[in-house]
């Protein structure tokens, strides 16, 4: 049965022979069109007319099917708690390749890329490097599968046998500023250096001050590997392109004394006047502020970046 009230005609008139009845019930919190509840207010077929105004809406239509429209902030849904950080775990993406679609969209959700190109590359992932972590929480139940909170990809340097170059550092959007990203990058080190590794180099655009308080300092840049093998001679991995320095190359004019040069005749030409000596400016105290921060480094898109390296 479906009640439809509209303006025209302008007058809905329930006689004694209507056999329906319709109930509107509220209480300050609620508003219900459920049968099953106790009546507050009624509309019964004792009612002689119902008078619409022409200012009404056009069409007002109430079905019998029950709703509910709870205002109750006791009812509304709760938030999903965060997880303990001391509940997070850190483990290689090819340990649990269930988990390969999560930590595909959480990389794609921060930089765009194709599907199957992200999981191609996450499913190079192995223990020769390089090799892709998760950060992951416990799941809602015991039965559900765990939520990838962070991820980063650790991939080995050339000529630099304890290094490792941290790559696409990434934390899910609503677990940021609560210290996952720190227990993220703490948990690499560890994972590093049990491995018997002793310095991490990686980049940034903007997050200078956040890596700066875990103890990076600026660098020089290096050259990940994207594949690592045994097989391999180190020869043939130094054929490889090294990252493009980007500082020009120049000569340093030399400041020593040079013999006079002689004329073609009569006695030698006087030495040239001594340069002058130069001046150093005085350097500000303490840090200088981001603003002033400059890099010499970009990426393949031409931004600027920094380098950054920690001994760990």
């Amino acid at each position: 049965m479906e009640l439809i009230l509209s303006n025209s005609p302008a007058k809905l008139t329930l006689g004694p022979a209507c056999q329906p009845e319709l109930t509107l019930r509220f209480n300050l919190t609620k508003l219900t069109l459920d049968p099953t509840h106790q009546p507050e207010v009624t509309l019964s077929p004792r009612l002689a007319e119902l008078t619409l105004d022409s200012t009404c809406h056009p069409e007002m239509t109430l079905r019998p099917d029950p709703a509910e429209l709870n205002l109750d902030p006791r009812h509304q849904p709760e938030e999903t708690p965060l997880p303990s950080l001391a509940e997070l775990t850190l483990e290689p993406v090819h340990c649990r390749p269930e988990l390969l679609d999560a930590c595909a969209d959480l990389i794609n959700d921060q930089w765009p890329r194709s599907r199957a190109s992200r999981l191609h590359s996450l499913g190079q992932s192995s223990d020769a490097f390089p090799l892709c972590l998760m950060l992951l929480s416990p799941g809602l139940t015991p039965e559900a599968a765990p939520i990838v909170v962070g991820h980063a990809r650790l991939s080995r340097v050339l000529d630099l046998p304890q290094s490792l170059l941290v790559e696409t550092v990434v934390v899910a959007r609503a677990f940021r500023g609560r210290g996952f990203g720190r227990r993220l990058m703490e948990g690499l080190e560890v994972f590093a250096r049990d491995r018997g590794f002793r310095r991490l180099h990686l980049t940034t655009h903007d997050q200078l001050y956040f890596y700066a308080h875990l103890g990076y300092q600026l660098g020089e840049p290096v050259q990940g590997l994207v594949f690592t093998s045994q097989r391999l001679p180190s020869t043939l991995l130094r054929a490889f392109p090294r990252a493009p320095s980007s500082r020009p190359s120049y000569k340093v004019p030399s400041l020593t004394a040079q013999a006079a040069p002689r004329g073609p005749k009569g006695p030698p030409l006087p030495p040239p006047p001594p340069l002058p000596q130069p001046t150093s400016p005085s350097s500000p105290v303490g840090p200088l502020p981001q603003s002033l921060l400059e890099t010499q480094y970009q990426d393949l898109r031409g931004c600027p970046i920094f380098w950054m390296e920690k001994n760990i």
